[in-house]
């Protein structure tokens, strides 16, 4: 039962931290593309890599905290469904271009960001 609690809450505040970070980037960027879920999604990848090594590799993290932070609040935080439903409305508006960079920018970039906190998990 405690897990379950941690994990909502976990979940919470991934959903606080998604909701405050998007925001932040389309006051600063504006809304004519979608870069608030750009920002969370590579700065997920980066944050998932850095504590997937920190707990696999570098056993800093018992395998608990690791389904928490993981399950939990990245879970909440990257919600790639937000890709895919914006690249889908920028094709429907025949925005090809930009739906192609959406899709293929966001997952280009969030491998790199993976395999940079990566590199970090294990350098710390």
């Amino acid at each position: 039962m405690q897990k379950l609690v941690l994990l909502a809450v976990a979940g919470m505040c991934g959903t606080l931290a998604r909701y405050w970070v998007s925001g932040a980037v389309y006051g600063v960027m504006g809304r004519d593309f979608p870069w608030g879920t750009v920002a969370v999604n590579i700065l997920g990848c980066l944050l998932f890599g850095l504590v997937w090594v920190l707990a696999d590799e570098r056993q800093v993290l018992r395998p608990e905290a690791r389904v928490i932070i993981l399950v939990g609040f990245m879970g909440a935080f990257t919600t790639f469904s937000s890709l895919i439903f914006e690249t889908g409305e920028l094709a429907r508006g025949a925005q090809w271009a930009r739906a192609a960079l959406n899709l293929v920018g966001q997952n280009v970039f969030g491998f790199v960001a993976f395999a940079i906190g990566a590199a970090l998990g294990r350098v710390l």
